[in-house]
């Protein structure tokens, strides 16, 4: 008996020992999953808003929270794949950047807290009951740009355009979204429109190419696929010195003319500050409305403008 007794006393040694080296391990941090659909400027630009605005709160990545970090490089399939990694490892709260990861993760997890940012409308990729109620462990931001604006600005920049190419994936349902917002507001400024979808990166170039002589402006919403691909719509479309109105600014610097939208490293923050509402003020993400940024920025691109001959005029 002293003997059995002797071997329970050390199997809960070890068991204890082995608990506190894990604990010791993780330090007791706080786990935070951050899955990203792509890299481009706009995604990265709210993802380290989202990272600066934990750190202003006292949440650094490395010291009290351990944010794990993974991008799907773009395939669905990848989505998944880190969805259920950041399901399994119990994370404290998941950040999911883009409606497709977003989606992803949301399938597959009613408890872990979702916060969502560049997603357009969390509602209709039924991500919530409701954009201002969600009622589900899922909330966020919403990059829902002015697209009305950005018609408007596109008919100011080329007042003599007569049709516009509306550029997007076919697959993103925030593309879709924006794209019948554009509709309605070419019709709204007098414009005929063309659509140019694309299904996959290949494919981008092409389509491009096929609206030149066909249209005169393109416009291309917040498209995830469209922005990490956006240098080869304007390789196109400035040879052609065919406009090209975007749906933010990274997509601007890397080749678009102009933009009226959002900030996204802006976007990021202040879904940095709802994380830091659920972590420390214990808030559900059922009771926390959808968030959207209130301030646009103007972007042009000048040395685009150059080269294919277009003055933008002051607004």
């Amino acid at each position: 008996m002293k003997k059995i007794m002797a071997a329970v006393m050390a199997l809960s040694a070890v068991l204890l020992a082995t608990g506190c080296k894990e604990k010791s391990a993780g330090n007791g941090k706080i786990k935070v999953g951050v899955i990203q659909l792509v890299e481009h400027p706009a995604l990265d630009a709210s993802y380290n808003g989202f990272k600066d605005a934990l750190a202003e709160a006292g949440y650094v990545d490395g010291q009290n929270i351990t944010i794990d970090y993974q991008n799907a490089q773009g395939e669905q399939a990848n989505c998944v794949t880190i969805a259920n990694k950041l399901v399994n490892d119990k994370d404290d709260l998941i950040l999911a950047i883009a409606t497709p990861a977003a989606q992803a993760v949301a399938n597959l997890t009613k408890e872990i807290p979702i916060l969502v940012t560049a997603v357009t409308d969390p509602e209709t990729a039924k991500l919530v009951k409701s954009n201002k109620m969600p009622e589900t462990n899922v909330s966020g931001t919403s990059d829902l740009t002015p697209v009305a604006a950005q018609i408007k600005l596109l008919k100011q920049i080329v007042p003599t355009a007569k049709k516009v190419g509306l550029m997007f994936c076919s697959s993103e349902a925030n593309s879709i979204f924006q794209i019948n917002l554009a509709k309605e507001a070419c019709a709204a400024e007098g414009l005929e429109f063309i659509e140019g979808s694309v299904s996959n990166s290949n494919e981008i170039q092409q389509v491009t190419q096929s609206l030149v002589g066909k249209v005169d402006a393109i416009y291309v919403p917040t498209d995830n696929m469209l922005a990490a691909g956006m240098a080869n719509v304007a390789m196109v479309a400035n040879e052609a010195k065919l406009p090209v109105i975007c749906g933010e600014d990274g997509m601007v610097q890397s080749g678009g003319l102009a933009t009226f939208g959002i900030n996204y490293y802006e976007l990021g923050k202040q879904t940095g500050r709802m994380a830091v509402e659920i972590l420390k003020d214990g808030k559900k993400p059922a009771e926390m409305p959808i968030q959207y940024l209130e301030k646009c920025d103007l972007s042009v691109n000048k040395e685009t403008a150059a080269k294919i001959g277009v003055t933008v005029p002051e607004l």
